[in-house]
């Protein structure tokens, strides 16, 4: 079968693979078939140990912090409404959303996955929102606050670990278990199978929502998703520009303005990012490590690739092909 690569659009003959391998393109090395991972049973176990994990993790307190004789109990959803009401809705309805929403749309998606197939249901819309979903559950990233956060408050208070901590922990291994071995585009051949392309042909063209090849149908839609079948994503250079340079307009002041603000005993203490790493450092190296790694190192190193790939394209230059585009998947693979 026929079969264009979604990353360089090279059309090649694609011999069979058995469900257990994988296939890469001959020209730019894109990994253009997946092995079959887990099955939709085991997801959807993972699913529901997860949906029982939640009301836990979420409304059991993560931490109890014991501060001048008075306790609190500081669980998720206390969190985000203290931030509410302290003047930082904006932030709190992104906690809410990565670290309740996202999560919980992923086990229902998984659960309407299951019973959807069952019942007979269109599983379209769910299947292209999973591919996308995957970049916004965070709960690792949420541990890591928490983290940091205890850090910091043990410096004038006593911390001790709750209840919903376990359980948070526990989801979290879940959730990264099941967005690993959560393979879409083998749900895709499962649920929509489509006879491959046998001949050659200009026409072919490979769709960026489920990565089949074939001719685009009487509304130039993918025959498998109907999502639109073009040839390259629209204004990707223009937006990709736009996007770089309003992060390095960001960036300096990220860098230099306070991330954090503390009042203790009256006093106020600013931190930027670069001085709270410091300041973590003293107490917990690994934590302050990666804190650096996804603060500080990567966003520097990602709008160095990320210009230097724009300007090579901008003045088409033919050399280094391939450094480029390891270059372009190792930041894909950082973020």
């Amino acid at each position: 079968r026929y079969q264009r690569c979604p990353q360089c659009d090279t059309l090649f003959s694609l011999p069979s693979v058995k469900s257990s391998q994988s296939a890469y393109c001959p020209r730019c090395n894109a990994k253009v078939y997946h092995g079959r991972d887990w099955s939709l049973t085991r997801l959807a176990a993972m699913a529901i140990a997860m949906l029982l994990l939640m009301p836990v993790a979420f409304s059991e307190p993560l931490v109890r912090i014991y501060l001048l004789g008075t306790r609190i109990d500081a669980n998720l959803f206390q969190g985000i409404w203290q931030m509410t009401s302290q003047g930082d809705p904006l932030t709190a309805a992104m906690v809410l959303f990565c670290a309740v929403g996202a999560p919980a749309t992923l086990v229902a998606s998984i659960a309407y996955l299951y019973f959807g197939n069952i019942l007979g249901m269109n599983l379209r819309p769910v299947l292209l929102m999973l591919d996308k979903l995957k970049e916004w559950v965070m709960l690792d990233i949420y541990l890591v606050a928490i983290g940091v956060a205890c850090i910091k408050v043990r410096e004038f208070a006593f911390i001790q670990p709750g209840v919903g901590l376990v359980a948070f922990i526990a989801l979290v291994v879940l959730s990264l278990l099941t967005l690993i071995h959560l393979n879409v585009e083998q749900l895709w051949a499962r649920f929509y199978p489509q006879r491959p392309p046998r001949s050659w042909g200009p026409q072919l063209r490979v769709c960026l929502g489920c990565h089949f090849t074939g001719v685009p149908d009487n509304r130039g839609r993918c025959p498998r998703c109907h999502v639109p079948l073009r040839a390259r994503r629209r204004h990707s250079l223009q937006k990709s520009w736009a996007a770089l340079i309003g992060s390095l307009i960001f960036l300096l002041p990220a860098n230099l303005l306070p991330i954090s603000i503390l009042y203790v005993n009256g006093s106020r203490q600013e931190d930027t990012i670069l001085s709270g790493i410091l300041s973590l450092a003293s107490s917990n190296v690994a934590v302050a490590a990666v804190v650096f790694i996804a603060s500080i190192l990567v966003p520097f190193i990602k709008v160095i690739v990320l210009i230097s790939l724009l300007v090579s394209i901008h003045f088409k230059c033919e050399k280094g092909l391939k450094t480029r585009i390891t270059l372009l998947r190792f930041i894909t693979w950082i973020g």
